[in-house]
């Protein structure tokens, strides 16, 4: 079992990031870093979403520049989480060693 921690991001709710699942085996080193993976890329695009609400609001609030640049930044996100996906497609599917 998997050990997780909880944040507050001082938005008004906490993030569980607990890894905990039971599958009756001993995970091997590359099964754990495939699950971690998985993991921050949800984690990852949870954020992105927080980051483009936040960009909404400080727009509506007359911050304009600063809401263009997060949106700039949750793109780059976006294509990172992109690479992240195929890399976790390719352990998948077995295109790679792991």
């Amino acid at each position: 079992m998997h050990e997780g921690h909880t944040h507050d991001h001082g938005h008004g709710h906490d993030h569980d990031h607990g890894h905990g699942h039971e599958h009756g085996h001993e995970h091997t080193g590359a099964e754990r870093r495939l699950a971690l993976l998985k993991y921050m890329l949800d984690h990852n695009r949870h954020h992105a979403g927080e980051l483009a609400e936040a960009a909404d609001g400080l727009e509506a609030d007359g911050a304009a520049e600063a809401a263009r640049l997060i949106r700039e930044g949750v793109a780059k996100l976006g294509e990172g989480n992109d690479s992240l996906e195929r890399a976790i497609k390719l352990l998948e599917e077995g295109k790679e060693e792991h």
